[in-house]
């Protein structure tokens, strides 16, 4: 029996990819409102507004604003009662353990037929973790340097999580402080917080540490 009620986002920069799942999911999910998110930034904006509440989110690893796994990893820190399915061009097996290492609840090839689609869905929201047929999952190493980033990555609080994206993108810290309608002054303290948790000296070293978590691009 398929949960009814739900509120599902679909976190996916390609619009039309978007589309098309929520389309042909829609009749496999009855009564399921449907949000939308093309942006880590989007995505957060939507937890924090119209899409409290939900009950799982279908994540891409490759977002504008997300440096592979980094959103995933912020999510299960601030939403830890939330699931998360990663939908990814990525197949690989490495790719895949990472996702479930990082606490995806499960993993769907964008290449997968939308039987497929609904039945992981149905999976993990009645509480089981999906995998694709044939995955072996790898041991990921702790002690690795991604996985130390990702550790230090999961203190940040939404709004630091918020402006190292931002210092990624290349912004001062007077056009951070405009988007965000906040002082410089915040700025620099929370630039100040993220360096000590991050365990570096300066915006370039933070980007450097964020950009560990960074994939291969691959075009679905």
């Amino acid at each position: 029996m398929k949960p009814e009620n739900l509120k599902i986002i679909i976190a996916d920069d390609h619009p039309l990819f978007r589309n098309a799942l929520r389309q042909a999911l829609t009749p496999a999910f009855a009564n399921t409102e449907w949000f939308e998110a093309d942006s880590a930034e989007a995505l957060q904006q939507l937890l924090e507004g119209a899409g409290q509440g939900c009950d799982l989110v279908l994540l891409d690893l490759q977002m504008p604003g997300s440096h592979g796994y980094s959103t995933l990893i912020h999510l299960r820190s601030h939403f830890p009662e939330l699931p998360v399915i990663v939908i990814s061009a990525h197949e690989d097996n490495t790719t895949i353990s990472k996702a479930i290492h990082y606490g995806s609840a499960g993993f769907i090839p964008k290449s997968a037929s939308m039987e497929t689609f609904s039945a992981a869905i149905n999976d993990v929201l009645l509480g089981d973790i999906w995998l694709p047929e044939g995955v072996e999952l790898i041991d990921i190493d702790d002690e690795g340097s991604s996985e130390k980033v990702a550790g230090k990555l999961s203190e940040l609080t939404p709004q630091q999580y918020k402006v190292l994206q931002m210092f990624a993108e290349g912004m001062l810290n007077k056009q951070i402080a405009y988007d965000l309608g906040v002082s410089e002054a915040t700025i620099k303290a929370h630039a100040t917080a993220i360096f000590r948790k991050l365990g570096v000296r300066n915006r370039t070293q933070a980007v450097i540490a964020l950009q560990q978590l960074d994939m291969d691009k691959v075009e679905i």
